[in-house]
């Protein structure tokens, strides 16, 4: 295990850093912490998960020990601060999630059968929807207004298709993406620079689509493309360095012809 890595350090509870927050937040504690409120919390939230998200890819379980750490750290941080001002402490997040697990698990711990993650998905969205009709809620409640706008386009499609509104099969989104390219080269023409943003965003949803119906997650696929950018313009930097020059000081043309040669030697 990578925590007996660490030497003999004694593992800590969940109670212990619970008890740790409310130190730090107490009249004899860290002055920036007393500062703090939900507002200011809400970067560090997204930083950390996106932390997460990057130890993950790159593997790094060691890093990965930490960045669930600091995550789980700024759930605490929040609950205390909701705790301060008498809604709800960490427990009552922790029976919250905990009751919802058990009651959208009747698979587990009920009598409804489903033999593969598909079916479990299915019987998921059935009582999600009987949830959303108790209270009134649309079904693309949940959907959180912050989130990263491609993943967002995602998410949306995703639950309208799972009741029926969806494209019947992958061809027609593709002409729908002609379609909206051939719209977007009019408001270019027409100089309409609200139409033109107009646009784009309807493209940019419409490939979302496409890549919800090749089962291909488009943020991922995005941060891909831009990893593999970075790669090649860093590797046409490091070329013009060697050899004592800048990249603002090559043509257009002798860019392209690193840019080709950064690729290639990718693909050897």
């Amino acid at each position: 295990m990578l925590t007996e890595q660490n030497g003999n350090m004694a593992k800590r509870s969940f109670e212990d850093l619970v008890q740790l927050m409310t130190t730090l937040r107490g009249p004899n504690g860290c002055p920036w912490d007393r500062k703090q409120t939900l507002p200011d919390l809400k970067p560090y939230v997204i930083e950390e998960a996106y932390e997460v998200v990057d130890a993950i890819d790159r593997e790094d379980r060691a890093g990965l020990l930490e960045e669930v750490g600091d995550l789980l750290l700024e759930a605490v941080f929040i609950a205390e601060i909701a705790r301060e001002e008498g809604t709800f402490d960490i427990y009552d997040s922790v029976t919250a999630i905990h009751d919802k697990l058990v009651r959208r698990h009747p698979h587990v711990f009920g009598d409804t059968v489903a033999d593969d993650a598909e079916q479990v998905l299915v019987n998921w969205e059935k009582l999600k929807s009987e949830e959303r009709k108790a209270e009134n809620k649309s079904v693309l409640s949940g959907v959180p207004r912050a989130m990263p706008a491609l993943l967002k386009a995602g998410r949306l499609t995703e639950k309208a298709a799972r009741v029926g509104f969806d494209w019947r099969r992958t061809e027609d989104v593709l002409e729908k993406l002609d379609e909206e390219v051939a719209e977007l080269k009019e408001a270019v023409a027409s100089g309409d620079a609200a139409k033109m943003q107009d646009e784009i965003g309807d493209l940019l949803f419409t490939i979302a689509n496409i890549a919800r119906k090749l089962n291909v997650n488009p943020e991922e696929a995005l941060q891909s493309t831009n990893r593999k950018f970075m790669s090649r313009f860093e590797a046409m930097e490091a070329y013009v360095r060697e050899h004592g020059r800048n990249l603002d000081q090559l043509t257009l043309e002798e860019m392209d012809q690193l840019w080709d040669e950064a690729k290639a030697a990718e693909r050897a």
